[in-house]
């Protein structure tokens, strides 16, 4: 479905006119359809519908919104997780600890004992020291923790360098030639219940191929690890598909994805896992922002809009494509450059850029901000977080407050700052 569509001239969420929302909430503000989550989250399960054994975990780090979670919870999603803070936001949502995939490189101390304390239903560990005090911690509570080994099986995602996560020289998993000797240590540990393979190579992944690769080494690796003697029950294949930035590049054919993953792990005999983020949140949202001027330049004008590089991140993060769009575009075009007012050349959202002719005062938006939007908001330049909406149907809510720059400002005003010395300090603080 299209959430954002024009109706009389003017652009809807849903069957919500965007010039509502912003009369409600002002601007930037982002905004989601519930409509288009539901959707994209129930045609990623249909797409899997050959496989019959799966659990469908959310990449909470996509859109950490509670209403958002709780949404996916609602249409049987549990959480991917990398960190203490979002292990929260999940359980908060209501979903299930069990049904919740602690991933990441860096879990500490403090965040291991929160999540096995929580029924965590599984850890995946990149290196043995991990594994090692996760089975000291499991066993201090009399339990056994679920986990996965996860792997780098030195595979090309065809993505952009920040976000492919499965060559060799990257940071995450353990190499996949080491494997079978790490999981025969690591199944020897008491307090885990090793149970399978992890496996992610990147993120807005668009050609099959490479997921089709590393699949296939994942397979073999299971047959070689039960020749060993070991009990695979689980694989966890990650997530990782694209969507549809611009017209002329289209997404990850997900329905083209489940059949490839039906046929390449038919004979596996194990309980797979996903974990979709950007696949069911980005087309679901936009940015909605409002242009301030548009200023004369030597090659073209600069649209200088109220958004800017702190509410959305990816374009200088990724140089990341986002279409805009005018709310209620005049059917003229205009060639501009696309800026914020952050003090920052690289707060720039598009260079020579053929869009909607606006003006200041003008209403327009961002498309496909709904993953990786948001989430990444800073306040850089003092600058309020954005608020956050869901539309559903003919209704909206605002479902995270614009966090204002007086309150950013009272975090950072202690006046009289009271030093202490460093052996004032408790030793467990």
């Amino acid at each position: 479905m299209n959430p954002f569509h024009h109706e009389g001239g003017l652009l809807h969420a849903e069957a919500v006119p965007l010039t509502s929302i912003a009369d409600a909430v002002g601007t930037p503000a982002y905004v989601y359809s519930a409509g288009a989550l539901r959707a994209a989250a129930r045609r990623f399960r249909t797409a899997l519908a050959a496989v019959p054994r799966k659990q469908l975990a959310f990449a909470v780090k996509a859109n950490p919104n509670h209403a958002v979670l709780r949404l996916l919870a609602e249409e049987g999603y549990g959480a991917d997780i990398v960190s203490g803070g979002e292990l929260a936001a999940a359980l908060d949502a209501g979903m299930a600890p069990g049904s919740i995939i602690y991933s990441g490189t860096g879990k500490t101390r403090t965040e291991l004992i929160a999540a096995l304390d929580a029924g965590t239903g599984q850890f995946n560990l990149e290196l043995e020291a991990e594994a090692h005090l996760l089975s000291s911690l499991a066993m201090e509570r009399q339990i056994r923790a679920p986990a996965v080994l996860r792997v780098n099986p030195d595979i090309d995602a065809r993505t952009h360098a920040k976000i492919t996560t499965g060559r060799a020289a990257s940071k995450f998993g353990v190499p996949i030639h080491a494997a079978i000797d790490m999981y025969d240590r690591l199944a020897t540990l008491g307090g885990l219940d090793l149970r399978g393979i992890a496996v992610h190579i990147g993120s807005q992944i668009v050609d099959l191929a490479p997921l089709e690769s590393a699949y296939l080494r994942v397979g073999e690796l299971v047959q070689a690890l039960r020749l060993r003697g070991h009990s695979i029950t689980h694989v966890d294949l990650g997530g990782g598909l694209g969507v549809s930035y611009r017209p002329s590049q289209p997404g990850a054919d997900v329905e083209a994805y489940g059949a490839m993953v039906a046929r390449i792990t038919r004979d596996w005999n194990v309980t797979l896992m996903f974990e979709p983020g950007r696949f069911i949140a980005a087309e679901a949202g936009a940015l909605l922002t409002r242009v301030i001027w548009t200023k004369p330049g030597t090659e073209r004008p600069f649209v200088i809009v109220d958004a800017a590089m702190n509410d959305l991140m990816r374009p200088a993060l990724y140089d990341a494509w986002h279409e805009f769009a005018a709310v209620s575009p005049s059917g003229e075009r205009m060639i501009a450059d696309i800026v914020g007012p952050v003090c920052e050349t690289g707060d720039t959202f598009a260079r020579a850029r053929e869009i909607d002719r606006v003006e200041a005062g003008d209403l327009c938006v961002f498309h496909t901000t709904g993953a990786y939007g948001a989430t990444m908001a800073s306040t850089y330049n003092n600058r309020a977080l954005p608020p956050e909406v869901m539309v559903d149907g003919d209704r909206f809510a605002v479902i995270a407050e614009r966090l204002e720059a007086s309150a950013i400002a009272r975090r950072r005003s202690v006046s009289r700052p009271i030093f202490v010395t460093a052996d004032a300090i408790p030793v467990d603080a």
